[in-house]
């Protein structure tokens, strides 16, 4: 079956949705946070342990997949279900994002990408129809359309052509996209211009696709301008389809988005921080490393309900990183997705009572203490 949004609620005071997503592994509430498994596992995760913290949506990664283990062999196995047993709905992104990463500009041609292999520097082209083609096989319940990852900055000219060219690729995709079982997004471009948000929402929208994403954020851009890019996507985005953020895994950064009318959201933050000892905290990051919690025999946080905090100390966790144990890194990033599973369910109630700015404003004294956010100079600088 198709995904199918439905509003629930908006919230008085802002754009905030509640909403329920029903997929082909059950329905889920909105606002959501979608952990990333990139290569088919979310790292140091079981699905097991994702189910006890109440994931729902996972992602995987159309590039990585198509390079190891290749899309045949997991359509071999019964499509991504089966071959990583995970018993819930996933989505693939497009593969954009890493083949921008490693093209040149002029490899960008109208056809596709050219690019090389970041395993063994192999030759290879991406065309929209080449990644609909691989998400079809890999079979997961959403496919996202190829779409042109821009930089930022970047100039009015070079993003207007880009967006005529996402609006082609979408369009392409579409056309050869045959996956019954599947949904299909399209990918929201344009830059920090309104207008040509604006335009290529509209176009999307014209096409016709079973949701929507928000692109070209996250890329180095101040906080404000990223809330900028995201208010003119989602202002011209229909009520009746689901809303994702691509990329966007920084506490304040999913709160904001849900103030702005984004519904889910995903990132690699909370497992890649976990690796480098860290974890999310009602009271900012903390780095376990740090020597002040080797006699530290508390919880990370005493109100978390997740496997780590009920079981162990920051003084054992910090035993384990230090020494390089793998159960450290696995502990922590069960705390950190948890915590921004939690984040949502809280969003999900303040929707309900309307009370999403104040939530917002409390979160933003604890986590930063008083700090002034929208003045760091680059997004992520407080990751």
């Amino acid at each position: 079956m198709k995904i199918k949004y439905t509003l629930i609620k908006k919230e008085d005071n802002t754009k905030a949705r509640l909403g329920k997503l029903e997929t082909n592994y059950g329905t889920y509430d909105t606002p959501m946070f979608m952990p990333v498994g990139t290569r088919a596992s979310v790292k140091g995760v079981s699905p097991k342990e994702l189910h006890e913290i109440n994931s729902g949506i996972i992602l995987a990664n159309t590039y990585h997949l198509w390079l190891r283990p290749g899309e045949d062999i997991v359509n071999k196995a019964g499509g991504l279900h089966k071959f990583m047993g995970y018993d819930g709905p996933i989505l693939t992104d497009s593969g954009g994002f890493q083949v921008f990463s490693l093209a040149r500009p002029k490899d960008i041609t109208e056809e596709g990408v050219k690019f090389k292999s970041h395993i063994d520097g192999t030759k290879l082209f991406l065309t929209p129809e080449k990644s609909i083609e691989i998400q079809n096989k890999l079979d997961s319940d959403i496919a996202m359309s190829f779409d042109e990852c821009i930089p930022y900055p970047a100039t009015r000219e070079y993003v207007e052509k880009s967006i005529e060219r996402t609006i082609r690729w979408a369009k392409r995709g579409k056309d050869v996209f045959n996956n019954e079982r599947q949904s299909l997004f399209g990918i929201v471009q344009g830059g920090e211009y309104e207008d040509l948000r604006k335009k290529c929402t509209e176009e999307l929208v014209k096409i016709g696709f079973d949701g929507f994403s928000i692109g070209g954020t996250s890329v180095g851009e101040n906080k404000e301008t990223m809330y900028k890019m995201v208010e003119y996507s989602t202002k011209y985005l229909p009520e009746d389809k689901v809303r994702y953020l691509m990329g966007v895994g920084d506490p304040i950064d999913i709160i904001e988005g849900v103030i702005r009318g984004v519904d889910i959201f995903d990132c690699v933050l909370p497992t890649r921080i976990a690796r480098h000892g860290n974890a999310f905290t009602k009271y900012g990051k903390i780095n376990l490393k740090n020597a002040k919690f080797k006699e530290d025999f508390t919880p990370i946080e005493e109100t978390c309900d997740c496997y780590a905090c009920k079981n162990f100390t920051k003084a054992y966790i910090r035993h384990l990183v230090t020494v390089d144990e793998m159960f450290g890194s696995t502990l922590l990033s069960i705390h950190n997705l948890r915590f921004l599973i939690r984040l949502t369910e809280d969003l999900r109630e303040c929707i309900k009572n309307n009370n999403i700015l104040e939530y917002r404003d409390e979160f933003i004294k604890n986590y930063y203490h008083g700090e002034d956010y929208l003045n760091k100079k680059t997004k992520g600088q407080d990751d």
